[in-house]
């Protein structure tokens, strides 16, 4: 099925897609065919850069003009159509272009008594002017000269196209509130997540509530595990999976990797696959149920390699094998993304179970919120092993005592931050949070000193992870806020600032294992004091 003529309606094609008209009323019928009008090549016109001798893209070479025909990922989607549209894909699949052109074909055709508004929302004001002069006005710029004279302008702005034949236009913005909207794009709403969460909100409580009643049509590669554009996938892929059809206002979720586009492939030859990379392309395959040949596997490694300096982070982010790939990188800014790379590919975020016989440290962030966070720690020779993590936010500390006897575990440790020696108001007096915690019961409570830079905290942290194992189970919350731990978006700049988000709920668990790092650490920074780390033992550091 199709987007058709009528708004809210589908109709499929009928006229040959290869049908070339030669009279007015054999151009009559293929005008009144969407279908013919988007697949046939015969109406809309577009900007391609050549293509090099791997198939990519030639950033210096003169675009060429050609006709719209939609490739294999286009034509997908157009046969899954749904009221509202989530896309998670791989870069350069098409997707803006096919929707542009979708609704200019939409507003050039609807009838005059119905007159539609479409609007595209672009992630940057650079992007929104690119899509709307390359592609929204340059289709309609070279249209057949006779169907452009029968559907003139009516206003012809710097973001917007108004048709004077049937009063439908085409807006594309950085931001759209006003008005209604019956089709709404939003172009690269991942980035707009990342990068501008207060525009990322506008999207959700302003502009999405404008197309309602709408088609809506939401695309982008992935940011990192954060934002509105995770959580509406994830919900999204939920639903999939659920035994009955999608209402109007739920997200049909599509994912469009790059095996699936055929150029991605070249001459592997002169390409070096190791062991470990055919064992990935393996793993793909299983869980993906396709197949990865050899020229398929030798583009992937060289686009890698030579685009993304060798970092798997990056083709994980912009040409995805799977979906939950796409989002296990992080995004720009994030402080441990290529050490938590390193473990994954090492497979030390694995299972991590508990050793009998070896005492368990905790460290925690106590912070002056109300988050807590703690993990759990064992020294197994020179392995650092994690082997639970627990947080809250607004628990007293009583809760997460309780929840450590549960565990049964025989303990070393406990190491607070530097406030946890700073009194704070309790319902009879004025205690620290060492005391408040002794007074509970745990015994061995110290105090990790105060790092004099943040950034030297930060270093040490990554440089000990090298030494670590995480369960994946046991911790998944806790690896999921290291992922994203991140810096703070200056956007007056256009750039990351030196300090971390602390408004996001990842702060707590760095923090926490920041504390580790400058415990065990051997230079933490100056100001910080490496602590004496206890031995396997058999005392427990707990009264119960």
């Amino acid at each position: 099925m199709i987007l058709g003529t009528q708004r809210g309606k589908d109709v499929k094609g009928g006229v040959p897609l290869d049908f070339v008209p030669s009279s007015p009323e054999d151009m009559a019928m293929c005008l009144s065919d969407p279908l013919w009008r988007l697949c046939s090549g015969q109406l809309y016109k577009i900007m391609i850069k050549p293509q090099d001798e791997n198939g990519e893209e030639d950033a210096d070479a003169e675009p060429l003009v050609v006709p719209f025909r939609p490739n294999r990922a286009q034509r997908r989607l157009l046969k899954r159509l749904h009221k509202r549209n989530i896309i998670l894909k791989a870069r350069q699949l098409g997707f803006t272009t096919l929707i542009c052109i979708l609704f200019l074909d939409c507003a050039l055709f609807s009838h005059k008594d119905r007159p539609i508004r479409a609007g595209i929302v672009a992630h940057e004001e650079d992007a929104a002017k690119a899509i709307f002069r390359d592609k929204v006005k340059f289709a309609y710029e070279n249209l057949p000269a006779a169907l452009r004279a029968a559907m003139p302008l009516k206003r012809d702005s710097a973001d917007e196209l108004l048709f004077a034949h049937n009063n439908c236009s085409i807006r594309v913005a950085t931001s759209l509130r006003s008005g209604t909207l019956h089709y709404l794009h939003v172009s690269e709403f991942g980035k707009i997540c990342a990068k501008r969460p207060d525009r990322a909100d506008e999207v959700i409580t302003g502009t999405i509530p404008a197309a309602a009643s709408g088609m809506i049509f939401i695309e982008s590669t992935a940011e990192g595990r954060e934002g509105h554009f995770f959580k509406m996938c994830q919900r999204a892929r939920r639903l999939a999976s659920l035994p009955r059809r999608l209402t109007n206002k739920e997200y049909h979720f599509n994912f469009f990797p790059w095996w699936d586009d055929m150029h991605y492939r070249m001459d592997p030859d002169d390409v070096e696959i190791s062991a470990i990379e055919h064992q990935y392309f393996n793993e793909v395959e299983e869980k993906m149920a396709t197949m990865l040949d050899i020229e398929q596997r030798a583009w992937w490694i060289s686009t890698r390699d030579n685009e993304f300096s060798g970092e798997d982070e990056k083709m994980w982010q912009e040409y995805p094998s799977t979906p939950d790939e796409a989002f296990q990188k992080s995004s720009q800014g994030c402080y441990y993304t290529v050490q938590m790379t390193r473990m994954r590919k090492e497979r030390r975020i694995t299972t991590v179970p508990f050793t009998p016989g070896y005492p368990v440290n905790t460290f925690w962030d106590i912070g002056n919120s109300d988050g807590t966070a703690i993990w759990f720690h064992q020294q197994v020779g020179q392995q650092h092993r994690f082997i639970h993590f627990l947080e809250g936010w607004g628990e007293p500390y009583s809760f997460f005592v309780s929840e450590m006897q549960a565990l049964g575990y025989t303990w070393g440790r406990h190491y607070l931050p530097h406030d946890g020696n700073h009194e704070r108001q309790g319902e009879n007096s004025n205690l620290t949070p060492k005391q408040m915690l002794e007074r509970l019961g745990l015994r061995n409570v110290e105090i990790v000193e105060r790092v004099a830079e943040l950034q030297h905290g930060i270093q040490a942290t990554r440089d000990m992870l090298a030494l670590a194992w995480i369960d994946a189970e046991n911790c998944k919350e806790g690896i999921d806020h290291i992922d994203n731990y991140r810096k703070k978006w200056i956007a007056s700049v256009g750039a990351f600032g030196d300090e971390p988000v602390k408004s996001d709920g990842n702060s707590e668990a760095a923090d926490a294992l920041r504390q580790w790092a400058q415990v065990y650490g051997s230079d933490a920074g100056a100001g910080s004091k490496r602590q004496r780390v206890p031995k396997r033992r058999n005392k427990s550091a707990m009264a119960v």
